[in-house]
């Protein structure tokens, strides 16, 4: 497994003295903004990990090569290069062994994280049951290997273009615990409220990584979600929101639009009939997590 990771040297001396690291995905550059602001984002989350004493390690697969931590211009290439693949685990082995450039989702970035030994993911929201999953068995792979790798996640909650009640359920299934920090309410992505009751909540990082030392030293494998509400001057009200997902949710259908590029597309879509307000809320959103996430890799002691 060696063979195929490269690790940035930044990242290696953390490892090396067991400094706080905080993993960060890819996709976001790649398929989540337009260029120039998804580069400009990702610098600046990275920076944000840096100005609370945590190391960044932005995760994609370059030239054959799982990549934890890039440099700016590596980020500035993925922001710009048109045939990046959005790499889940099913495509992985495909893209490394083909040697082409891949930007990690929410389940490949976790477990690239997890074989070096990284604790502590921020990301913007978690794949997981979408609409009408019922009829046509679309669940992300993200909450399949949240079963499975000891990596925690920290987002604004489940990505709200999805059904965020049948998740829950689904990660209840798998023994994920969910947390959401400073509220009793479970935010959904774009709003700090939704329709559903947080099954767990905490108010500070130092309790969030003392439950999660606790978990996994017990031996329970596997992830925890750690779900962040959006800074409220950032939000859009969820009723709102909700008008233009069933609105970007139509037209994705009658576009005949499937599988991994529905989530990109539905994302574009709102940002567009939002003038922007869906993007300002992303990018505001992913900041607030990235401080969450570093002061949690501080007080983790795994």
């Amino acid at each position: 497994m060696q063979s195929f990771l490269k690790i940035h040297p930044q990242v290696q001396k953390a490892l090396d003295n067991n400094m706080p690291i905080v993993a960060l995905e890819s996709t976001i550059i790649s398929h989540g903004m337009p260029y120039p602001k998804n580069v400009e984002t990702a610098l600046a989350v990275e920076q944000i990990v840096k100005d609370f004493a945590a190391v960044p390690a932005t995760i994609a697969i370059i030239n054959g090569s799982c990549c934890i931590g890039l440099s700016e211009e590596q980020i500035e290439t993925f922001g710009k290069e048109k045939n990046v693949w959005k790499v889940s685990l099913r495509d992985m082995p495909y893209v490394i062994s083909q040697k082409l450039y891949g930007a990690t989702t929410v389940a490949a970035t976790m477990r690239i994280a997890s074989m070096v030994g990284i604790k502590v993911f921020v990301t913007g929201g978690i794949g997981g049951v979408h609409r009408g999953a019922e009829k046509t068995m679309d669940i992300s792979a993200d909450i399949t290997e949240m079963s499975n790798t000891s990596v925690a996640i920290v987002s604004a909650g489940i990505k709200s273009i999805l059904d965020i009640g049948l998740t829950l359920e689904y990660l209840e299934t798998l023994g994920i615990p969910v947390v959401t920090y400073g509220q009793e309410i479970f935010p959904s992505f774009y709003s700090r409220e939704s329709l559903f009751k947080s099954p767990l909540s905490l108010n500070t990082p130092q309790e969030i990584a003392h439950m999660l030392e606790v978990k996994w030293k017990l031996g329970l494998t596997g992830s925890a979600l750690i779900a962040n509400p959006i800074p409220k001057e950032f939000e859009v009200p969820a009723y709102e929101m909700e008008k233009y997902i069933q609105q970007a949710l139509k037209t994705a259908d009658e576009k005949n639009i499937k599988g991994k590029d529905v989530t990109p597309f539905i994302l574009q879509f709102i940002a567009q009939e939002t003038s922007g307000e869906s993007l300002s809320a992303n990018i505001a959103l992913i900041k607030n997590n990235a401080k969450l996430g570093a002061e949690i890799a501080q007080s983790l002691v795994v």
